[in-house]
């Protein structure tokens, strides 16, 4: 080829070109587009995990990641597989969240990083993800209301997004956060682009704590305001004020609002006559029941987008995300059940997130957890219909003739006979949000069980009684699913119809997080710190 210097200059540019094309299809997709339209939900994340779920559709798989650990130990002395390891708060909720070199962690200010900082404080702190060095942090006052908007020591819940550079994220006050990720090399942290207070410019009642994990999709900031009782949990001090909102990402402008969740109570005090009786619409779950501290996901189905709100009233709200309008809305709860405080309730809400995979969408209802355990109910949802497609008479049997027009595909939960499985339901309240891979379902509940369902009919495969109550939910990688406990063991099976349990390790601490992977690390997350294993 020497010899014909212009066959190699022509061979040249056509090898250029072929890798310019193969980088361009294999660069990880994401949610935005560059003229800003709302893209599918199954465009896969980057090598990373930048927001709760990984992706829009928030299901907790990740097919990226090989050859993860599956031992390893935390103890002092005997510490093995363990890249680095840093300090946190004494409670830490939100997140991991790992992009662009940084890992990003919501906790309280009980080990301050800044002396100057004292007291009870939100932070949000930022690691590097190489080495773990600690880069920066925002630290937020309390809100003067005390436990009924901010409860003490509880930190940021909210697990932020990560969007190019720009991160948004939820803090202890209610406040919509878009900021950069650079912090000064003082670590002074990054200058914050715009804020939104939702108490004061959108009159928000958060119920103990605003904990919403954001979703970004295009140029769309959607996020569940926590919007709630006040301290006799009867009362709904702002019911005219949003559940669920959509934001302009780069300025933070409202593009609509939803106060669906209590709108029949907004309706039913305008309409006047007699005395609005709330305590019965409470416990028929006709409006926000108690807090509202779940996440919205995103998906497309026959092309048309929608964005699926779990909401306070323990329904699931399918809006366009353009408009706010609702497409589909589905009870998650039987209409006989009634809602009370603490184990007798048995109608619920949801504080694990709603996942979609494969035009269906799976949840399971819960309560907080300070209201004890009790009856549950996970449902999997046909997303293609429209308008109240809740089921019928309590009838969960999709092939009824009566649920003809309900989405529901199958249900696993209710009352049971304790003589026959050992307890008095067949499914608990559950915290977790679930993962659903090849064919498979595994979800979490609060009593401690980890469940594997077959994901197109329910059937039941195997569980796991943990022994211990779990806030954490499973995630899959590597043909492994990781499931942490209260007690600080995580639990390692193999993924499959039949029940194989790898390992149990002890993380020396409460697993209330769910354990993430990026760039060949596993990030497992106790109350008070975050190993990064490898």
């Amino acid at each position: 080829m020497n010899q014909y210097p212009s066959l190699r200059r022509w061979f040249a540019a056509v090898v250029t070109l072929v890798v310019l094309v193969a980088v361009i299809v294999l660069l990880p997709r994401s949610g935005s587009s560059p003229s800003g339209d709302i893209q599918a939900a199954d465009a896969a994340p980057e090598r990373g995990w930048p927001l709760f779920g990984g992706s829009a559709s928030r299901n907790m798989v990740n097919t990226f990641e090989k050859n993860l650990p599956t031992d390893w130990s935390v103890a002092e002395g005997e510490r093995k597989n363990i890249k680095w390891i840093a300090e946190l708060g004494s409670k830490a909720y939100g997140g991991p969240v790992v992009a662009n070199g940084k890992v990003f962690i919501g906790t309280n200010n009980e080990k301050p990083r800044d002396p100057k900082l004292t007291g009870d404080k939100g932070v949000l702190m930022c690691f590097r993800e190489a080495d773990g060095k600690f880069l920066w942090q925002f630290a937020f006052d309390k809100l003067a209301a005390g436990r009924v908007n901010d409860w003490p020591y509880e930190g940021i819940c909210s697990t932020p997004i990560i969007d190019g550079n720009k991160l948004y994220f939820i803090n202890n006050r209610a406040e919509v956060i878009c900021c950069g990720m650079d912090g000064g090399p003082d670590g002074t942290p990054p200058a914050i682009t715009w804020k939104l207070d939702m108490i004061k410019q959108l009159g928000v009642f958060p119920h103990n704590l605003a904990t919403c994990s954001p979703l970004i999709v295009g140029d769309t900031l959607f996020l569940v305001t926590s919007n709630g009782v006040d301290e006799g949990h009867i009362n709904i001090p702002k019911p005219e004020a949003p559940s669920f909102i959509a934001l302009d990402k780069k300025t933070g402008k409202v593009l609509w609002q939803s106060n669906a969740p209590s709108e029949r109570l907004v309706e039913a005090q305008k309409s006047g006559g007699k005395e609005v009786d709330v305590k019965q619409m409470l416990d028929k779950g006709l409006i926000i029941m108690h807090g509202q501290w779940s996440n919205p996901v995103y998906a497309e189905v026959n092309g048309k987008p929608q964005v699926i709100f779990p909401g306070g009233d323990g329904w699931l709200h399918a809006l366009n995300p353009k408009t706010g309008k609702l497409i589909w809305k589905f009870d998650c709860n039987p209409k006989s059940s009634v809602y009370k405080l603490g184990a007798k309730g048995t109608r619920s809400d949801f504080l694990g997130t709603p996942v979609v995979y494969d035009n269906k969408v799976y949840i399971g209802v819960g309560q907080d957890p300070e209201h004890d355990h009790g009856v549950g109910h996970f449902w999997c949802i046909d997303i293609t219909k429209e308008g109240d497609v809740s089921p019928v008479n309590d009838n969960f049997d999709p092939k009824a003739p009566e649920n003809k027009n309900s989405a529901l595909v199958w249900h696993f939960g209710g009352p049971a006979d304790p003589k026959k499985i050992g307890r008095n339901y067949y499914f608990g309240r559950t915290m977790s949000t679930c993962a659903v891979h090849d064919g498979l379902v595994y979800i979490g509940e609060l009593d401690g069980y980890l469940h594997c369902l077959d994901a197109k009919t329910g059937e039941k495969y195997w569980d796991e009684n943990m022994q211990s109550d779990t806030w954490s939910s499973p995630y899959w990688v590597d043909g492994k699913v990781y499931m942490g406990t209260d007690e600080g063991q995580l639990r390692i099976f193999k993924d499959g119809k039949q029940k194989q349990l790898i390992k149990a390790i002890d993380m020396e601490g409460p697993i209330r997080a769910t354990p993430v992977a990026a760039n060949g690390v596993l990030y497992v997350m106790t109350e008070n710190k975050l190993y990064a294993i490898k």
